[in-house]
């Protein structure tokens, strides 16, 4: 997956944009206004021109910061603020920056399917960071990702927290109602 995501990142150097622009704003209307983006690593589609579309639009923007024990907190980031060189090539806001509890939140990954499966770097850090902001309240996941980062069937496990949502430079998927339909379907 990851030369698969290397070979639609090199075969799309628009990608950014073409997300950013296509973006359905009424997301952000129902599950703003605190949005977590990140920073690309490696060939991850950049969410930056979506993250500066929708804090013009009023969005308030937060990064995810590793923790030293795991897991992942949310810290309030504006466009142009600097960010700290941190463990395994990231680039986070600084610790001091205050804590943010985002409710729709822009994911990285390497695959992902149409029941909303989602296939990270293993470690788990989403899904625990997105099980706790459901516990606590509503957060919408949305991945961003090249449209050949679809594929037909990603595996999960019962801790795996399913995406709501994915854009990719061909548009929009609805994943929270693919898979609603599939299991109206199985049941």
């Amino acid at each position: 997956m990851r030369t698969i995501r290397a070979e639609a990142a090199a075969r799309d150097p628009d990608a950014a944009e073409k997300i950013a622009d296509l973006f359905p704003m009424k997301l952000l209307e129902r599950y703003g206004p605190v949005v977590s983006g990140y920073v690309p690593i490696n060939e991850e589609l950049d969410p930056m021109p979506l993250m500066k579309r929708l804090a013009d639009a009023g969005a308030e923007l937060c990064l995810p910061r590793m923790l030293p024990e795991g897991g992942i907190s949310w810290r309030l980031w504006s466009l142009g603020e600097p960010l700290e060189r941190r463990p395994f090539g990231l680039s986070e806001p600084t610790e001091d920056a205050p804590e943010a509890h985002p409710t729709l939140i822009l994911t990285p990954l390497l695959a992902f399917d149409a029941k909303g499966n989602r296939l990270g770097y293993g470690k788990g850090h989403y899904d625990q960071a997105l099980q706790t902001l459901r516990s606590e309240g509503r957060a919408f996941a949305c991945a961003v990702a090249y449209a050949a980062q679809q594929i037909d069937d990603v595996p999960a496990e019962a801790h795996d927290q399913p995406l709501d949502w994915a854009i990719t430079p061909a548009g929009s998927i609805p994943l929270f109602m693919m898979r609603n339909m599939a299991a109206l379907k199985q049941g």
